[in-house]
């Protein structure tokens, strides 16, 4: 009866996103990949066909961890009427969860791939972006009901705000590394999450 290798294929998934996220995608070698993930060649290239095909995976895996982050948060705050109220509990279901986020990863697999011009416009890169306009289509739509109304707020541009939350978060990983402080993730959402309740109290 043959292996299954489903085992083999996720220990080398997770190897190799630990390895890219903590030292990006150029830096990280296939023989390095397969050595920490006590894997093999073969094992290898049973699964991926090359190391493009490698980040294409990792970074399906990972755009899809992150979208149920989203569905998760829009969960927790389905049952609140109040539009207000609703964006609110929404900002702080992140900003509670920033430790957490934290004690799971060092920083972002986007970050690693999208700083390799290689993806730009790639099948990578289209993957992030389905991931983030999902994003800030969500959030977008928590905006527009919460702000609706307050002349004060009239002209604000929805998607740049809703956009601001993803470079927080992105901003966030690298505040985090450059103060070697992994606190200062659930800084920035507090910030944010006040930036925002400041335009909802402005009337």
């Amino acid at each position: 009866m043959p292996r299954d290798g489903t085992a083999t294929r996720e220990r080398i998934l997770q190897t190799a996103e630990r390895l890219m996220t903590e030292q990006g995608y150029q830096a990280t070698s296939l023989d390095e990949v397969i050595a920490e993930s006590a894997s093999s060649k073969g094992a290898f290239f049973h699964h991926f066909s090359s190391k493009h095909d490698l980040a294409l995976k990792l970074t399906e895996r990972y755009a899809a961890r992150d979208l149920e982050h989203l569905d998760a948060g829009l969960a927790a705050v389905a049952e609140i009427d109040d539009p207000a109220a609703r964006l609110v509990a929404f900002l702080r279901f992140y900003e509670d969860g920033a430790d957490e986020l934290m004690s799971e990863q060092s920083g972002c697999l986007y970050a690693s791939v999208l700083a390799e011009r290689q993806f730009t416009g790639s099948d990578i890169n289209r993957l992030v972006t389905k991931a983030t306009v999902a994003w800030r289509d969500a959030i977008v739509d928590l905006l527009r009901p919460a702000l609706a109304g307050r002349a004060a707020v009239a002209g604000i541009d929805l998607d740049a705000l809703a956009d601001h939350l993803y470079t927080t978060f992105e901003g966030g990983f690298i505040l985090c590394r450059t103060l070697e402080d992994a606190s200062a993730m659930r800084a920035q959402l507090r910030v944010y999450r006040q930036l925002v309740e400041a335009l909802l109290s402005a009337g």
